[in-house]
């Protein structure tokens, strides 16, 4: 960071604060982020914790949470120490940023914002009222960081004028790689488990695992609401599937430490955290060809969505029965994550991007 003093920033992420106590991907990327900004010696303040998010597209919901929005805007607008900078984290449709736009205008500071996506189709519907404020809050952002190149699609599209788009790719809170995996292991799946899209992965995960061959063993880590299911979608496979249930970050990484293969379909993941962290063991891994995980692989075969269970088994059966080509593959994953998913380089994308915007600012 090039600026003479130490400066101050305002942090806010609309859909779920980087304090809430259930974990998930986006708890972890607000936490991370912080971490990335502060790291320069800046002081990053979580300056509100409110939660706008509609899951449904709840008419009465959205008025309640615009009535919220606008009294923490008057408090932090009277109340906020001087900052230098709004930064916002996953501005959407479902969880615009009611706030930050208003502060940092009152405020006469840089507004900028971390992944951010424009969904123009959701300007008609339940969420009509809440894309356009997700659109108005992201036309009013100096620069939006879009963390895959399919975020990038529809903010170019609908690109401000004034605008500046900076891919920050997506990275693991750490200066340096962990210990990599002795492969010897049983294979690993990390998700939380609950309705939706995880429990989806999970399915194809039992189908993939029906006609596998040789003396596996897969271990899952992850709790959730839906556990029940999951595990009467596994117990057809008996011992073979063991649940670790939810573990600390220590135990995660000895899961990471000792696994042989990391197993994970990713039914619409944005891009997928545990991803990062399996490869940055040098595990090789078994997933869907799909579109905001192809900016966060590495280079390999992953098959495609239409090809279901059948090609992902046999995926799985090449690495089981091929332990050179798994160490060859987490190898060049190791090497990727190195390169380009570590804090260091996060923080100095972040800091050479916003950095003319205090001078600009004066």
């Amino acid at each position: 960071m090039s600026t003479a003093a130490p400066k101050r920033l305002a942090f806010y992420a609309p859909m779920k604060s980087p304090r809430h106590p259930v974990p998930s991907g986006d708890r972890e990327m607000g936490r991370n982020l912080i971490d990335i900004i502060a790291a320069a010696g800046a002081e990053v303040d979580l300056v509100t914790e409110l939660k706008i998010f509609d899951k449904i597209g709840d008419a009465v919901l959205q008025t309640r949470l615009r009535d919220k929005a606008a009294q923490e805007v008057s408090r932090l607008c009277a109340e906020m120490p001087p900052v230098d900078l709004w930064v916002t984290y996953h501005n959407y449709y479902k969880a615009p940023d009611l706030i930050g736009p208003q502060v940092a205008q009152a405020r006469g500071i840089p507004y900028v914002q971390i992944e951010s996506t424009r969904a123009s189709k959701r300007l008609t519907g339940p969420w009509a009222g809440f894309a356009q404020s997700a659109h108005d809050a992201a036309d009013a952002s100096a620069v939006i960081f879009y963390l895959t190149a399919n975020d990038l699609i529809t903010l170019e599209r609908d690109k401000h004028a004034r605008q500046t788009l900076i891919n920050l790719p997506p990275f693991l809170p750490s200066a340096a790689l962990p210990a990599a995996s002795t492969l010897d292991g049983p294979m690993l799946s990390v998700g939380m488990m609950r309705q939706g899209d995880k429990l989806a992965s999970y399915q194809i995960i039992a189908d993939s695992l029906a006609g596998l061959q040789g003396d596996w063993q897969l271990h899952i880590a992850g709790d959730g609401p839906a556990r029940p299911e999951i595990e009467a979608l596994m117990a057809p496979y008996g011992n073979r599937v063991t649940f670790l249930g939810q573990l600390s970050r220590p135990e995660l990484i000895r899961a990471y430490e000792q696994a042989s293969l990391f197993f994970w379909p990713g039914v619409n993941e944005a891009f997928g955290m545990v991803y990062l962290e399996a490869q940055s063991h040098g595990l090789p891994v078994v997933a869907q060809d799909r579109p905001g995980m192809r900016d966060i692989l590495a280079p390999g075969e992953y098959p495609d969505v239409s090809l279901g269970a059948e090609a992902l088994r046999a995926r799985l059966q090449l690495l089981l029965s091929a332990p050179d080509l798994g160490q060859k593959l987490g190898c060049e994953a190791r090497k990727m994550i190195a390169l380009n998913h570590l804090a260091p380089a996060a923080s100095a994308r972040f800091w050479s991007a916003v950095t003319p915007l205090f001078e600009d600012s004066r």
